[in-house]
């Protein structure tokens, strides 16, 4: 299958609107690469190691029309020093698409690329390849969100990770000693690779993936939303409807300058917030009003 690509060269700081454009405008993944091949770790506390200029690519349809899309956006700041358009069958976007993964730590789990050779790192250890989507544990707000998952092991738990990409969330808690995982995303490619990364590590029985309409009536203990300010604002109700009382929302892709607005939405369902930063990144984790 052919598909075309819609490459946009920008500031690390415009990274947060330009997906929210391009996911409206129709794009079914997206991925971010340094464009000048700096190398990006786990950060250090109060650091971020977003890249200074990024390319965001867009996967569409080839019945899109992206000429329309770049005319806009060269009308706005965030669009850059420029726009590409290209053609991509899918092994050549598969192939562009897949990151290694170095391992890392956060707390009891260990995360590993899915060609780490194999070594003892601990008992929970998810391996990981990144597909089609986000999810591989180097952007701050990913990382914002295993480091909470490892800092309190969901053990028995039943937990909705809303906005999955490559599943990184849910699959960590369940290889954190969760009962049930439901794995929630709008990109069917990002279901796809969500579900891949499940048989890799052999927890697909203990997982449900599927798009936002199609989830069930759940009861969890923890809800985990790594999307954006802007979305998120709108899901607290829903969010709350899942949870049990005193269960917890873990929410990240925050802006330190989007705190207050996102915590005013939630605070009719949630009570307790607790903020962490990294660089201009927050996480927010709230408890759920009995």
């Amino acid at each position: 299958m052919a598909w075309q690509r819609f490459r946009l060269r920008l500031k690390a700081a415009d990274i947060p609107a330009a997906e929210v454009l391009l996911k409206l405008a129709g794009a079914q993944a997206l991925s971010l690469r340094d464009t000048a091949g700096a190398a990006v770790h786990e950060p250090a506390s109060g650091e971020t190691p977003l890249w200074p200029k990024v390319e965001l690519s867009g996967l569409f349809s080839t019945d899109a029309d992206l000429h329309v899309l770049a005319e806009m956006l060269r009308g706005v700041p965030i669009s850059g020093a420029g726009i590409d358009i290209d053609r991509l069958e899918d092994e050549d976007w598969q192939h562009g698409a897949r990151q290694h993964i170095e391992p890392r730590r956060f707390g009891e789990l260990w995360l590993t690329s899915a060609d780490e050779p194999d070594r003892s790192l601990g008992a929970h250890q998810l391996r990981l390849h990144m597909g089609l989507a986000f999810g591989t544990g180097r952007h701050p707000t990913t990382a914002l969100c295993l480091q909470w998952l490892g800092e309190h092991p969901p053990r028995d738990r039943k937990i909705l990770d809303y906005g999955c990409g490559s599943g990184v969330l849910a699959l960590a808690a369940l290889k954190l000693g969760a009962a049930r995982c439901w794995a929630v995303d709008n990109e069917p490619l990002a279901l796809t690779a969500t579900a891949d990364n499940a048989r890799l590590n052999g927890v697909e029985r203990e997982l449900w993936v599927g798009p936002p309409d199609a989830l069930p009536d759940i009861e969890v203990e923890i809800v985990a939303a790594n999307i954006l300010a802007a979305p998120l604002e709108g899901l607290a109700g829903r969010f709350a409807d899942c949870l049990v009382p005193e269960g917890r929302v873990v929410l990240s892709g925050i802006l330190a300058a989007q705190r207050e607005r996102v915590e005013a939405c939630y605070s009719p369902y949630f009570r307790d917030f607790s903020c962490v930063a990294c660089g201009e990144w927050i996480r927010l984790v709230g408890t759920r009003r009995g």
